[in-house]
């Protein structure tokens, strides 16, 4: 396990305060704990550091910081994990001291604990541990041939889980991601619906053992979850995981090489019209060809827009999926449409029709030289955009998963700007199905990482591929809307949710936007006024009355006649007449234009 391992554990969302590549890539041997002014002598080579930052205060002596750090680096200590709980974030004097001693530094936010920390570290090295050559095993010798077979031969993940319970006479088990899908069960285990399987990962009933892979997210990691304890020895529950977990290897390095050609053909196909004959082609190629109808589903997702800062992780290209939601399907991403084309044919697909290019896997790493030292705050826009069209490909891709894969056939991919799209086909009449499933799989897929802001438009179902342009658009002003409605929450939302002006105006793009407000609003925007805010609260209140100028009054405390007044001097600064309905319309959408 290196030190950047803990960063792409989500469910722990460490962030990066400050370290280079070199101090980040080094192997972790170990946790301690401490909040000691001097811990070198309690610490061991290779150990990372937890430390509420107890031992440090404004007031105190400056040096403290460098003496602490100090002995971590004499020490050889790898990283310092420094709780933002105590102090609000972590101080500028430990970040100084870090860069000074060439001590990774990794801030805890205050929702982590220490323990979960602990615990994430021993079960990763445990993992290690597991997949090392050894003569004992606790899967006797038959079933561990059979099952490598399996495995080499090709078995699917349900004929995996099938076999590795087989032997243990099929108890009941369920290989679940996080938003409640199911993967896989074993034998005679009771298919689960997504939420109850959701809160069985959440609580304390059972048994749960997370499958291990390289590259997974919160939204698609695997996990077995057995609904008894004690029902199957532990290391034989973990050398199961550990099957499973280099099934899922595998397929996500199958991914991964196919990546570079979709990037590749992506960059080809950035024509400024969509090219309707290279969108039929690509459907083709993606196993989409002989959908009746289709229907693009936009996404997007801004890391810790709900605690107030946003922790940066690595990037993935594009998922292309099968509707792999149920027990027929490998996953709700890539594998099905492996025959297909797989990748590149999905990001080909959305590519042509978005009419614009993908930031390629390593994108992030690449917008950083090796020899500069990464931070949270230092960037570029575009490698944290790639960043987050990773996850919100990975979300959009799991919650696609939840559709019924006979009815629906689903690409996913990265697009410019921090979106995924997804390009769905299914059969005349099943688009109310889709905007159903969706609808319930949201809030599951959004649970997983709740202190994100995740969101989703859905356009119209169109018939033909020609229309697949308009069909995007639509998934991306509804998906504006969605923001506009729950900024720091989830929302999925479609067309048919823009019932009123202010979801209207929240789908126009925001450089449009202010620049209407700016020429409907402009003399009572400008600066050095006072008495301008007052005008537009009393404008705002005026109008959210239905003009009405003793309510008006009423809710602003203010003599009618004041009212008369200030409603006059709005008149005289915007031109606009207030007694006609569309002056009203004019000034009411360039205030929800803000």
């Amino acid at each position: 396990m290196q030190v950047d391992h803990l960063l792409r554990l989500d469910r722990l969302d460490l962030a990066l305060v400050w370290g280079d590549r070199a101090l980040l890539g080094q192997e972790v041997g170990g946790v301690t704990a401490t909040d000691l002014e001097d811990p070198a002598r309690f610490l061991e080579a290779g150990e990372i550091v937890l430390s509420g930052l107890l031992w440090w205060s404004r007031e105190g002596d400056p040096a403290k910081a460098d003496r602490f750090v100090s002995g971590l680096s004499a020490a050889g200590a790898v990283a310092l994990l420094a709780g933002e709980e105590t102090h609000g974030g972590v101080p500028d004097e430990v970040v100084d001291a870090c860069r000074r001693h060439r001590v990774a530094l990794l801030a805890v936010p205050a929702h982590t604990s220490f323990r979960a920390v602990t615990e994430a570290v021993c079960l990763r090295q445990w993992g290690e541990l597991s997949r090392r050559p050894t003569d004992h095993y606790a899967l006797p010798e038959n079933v561990r041939a059979d099952l490598d077979r399996a495995l080499e031969h090709g078995a699917s993940i349900a004929e995996l889980t099938d076999r590795a319970f087989a032997h243990l006479g099929t108890p009941d088990c369920h290989l679940l991601t996080g938003s409640g899908r199911t993967v896989a069960r074993a034998g005679g285990a009771a298919p689960l619906p997504a939420r109850r399987a959701a809160e069985l990962l959440r609580g304390t009933r059972g048994t749960t053992v997370r499958v291990e892979a390289d590259d997974d997210t919160a939204f698609d990691a695997w996990h077995l979850h057995l609904p008894e304890e004690g029902q199957v020895p532990p290391r034989v529950l973990q050398e199961i995981a550990e099957l499973l977990g280099r099934h899922r290897r595998r397929e996500d390095r199958r991914r991964a090489a196919r990546a570079t050609a979709s990037a590749e053909l992506l960059a080809a196909l950035g024509a400024p019209y969509p090219d309707a004959h290279r969108i039929r082609g690509a459907l083709t190629a993606c196993g989409l060809g002989d959908g009746r109808a289709y229907t693009l589903v936009a996404a997007s997702l801004e890391p810790g827009a709900g605690l107030g800062r946003a922790p940066v992780r690595t990037g993935r290209t594009g998922w292309t999926g099968r509707g792999e939601g149920g027990e027929g399907g490998e996953r709700g991403r890539a594998e099905a449409a492996a025959g297909h084309g797989g990748v590149e044919a999905a990001a080909q697909l959305v590519e042509a029709v978005a009419a614009g290019a993908t930031a390629a896997a390593d994108a992030l790493s690449d917008a950083v030289p090796s020899d500069t030292a990464l931070s949270g705050t230092a960037l570029s826009g575009t490698a944290l955009s790639a960043a987050t069209a990773s996850e919100a490909a990975a979300a959009l891709a799991e919650a696609l998963g939840h559709l019924p894969p006979a009815a629906f056939t689903s690409v996913v991919a990265e697009c410019p700007g921090g979106e995924a799209m997804a390009v769905v086909a299914h059969g005349e009449g099943a688009a109310a199905e889709l905007r159903a499933v969706l609808g319930e799989a949201w809030p599951l897929v959004h649970a997983c990482r709740p202190g994100d802001a995740l969101h989703a438009g859905v356009g119209e179902p169109v018939t033909g591929p020609d229309a697949l342009d308009t069909a995007l658009a639509q998934a991306r002003y509804a998906l504006a809307a969605a923001r506009a409605a729950a900024p720091s929450g989830q929302r999925l939302a479609g067309l048919d949710d823009l019932r009123g002006l202010d979801s209207l105006v929240a789908g126009i793009p925001a450089a449009v936007r202010e620049v209407y407000r700016a020429t409907v609003l402009g003399p009572l925007l400008g600066p050095g006024r006072a008495s301008h805010a007052t005008l537009l609260e009393t404008l705002e209140v005026f109008l959210a009355h239905d003009c009405s100028w003793a309510r008006t009054a009423e809710a602003l405390h203010l003599h009618v006649n004041t009212v008369h007044y200030r409603i006059e001097r709005v008149e005289a600064l915007t031109g606009r007449d207030l007694s006609r309905l569309d002056h009203k319309l004019d000034l009411r959408a360039a205030l929800l234009c803000r």
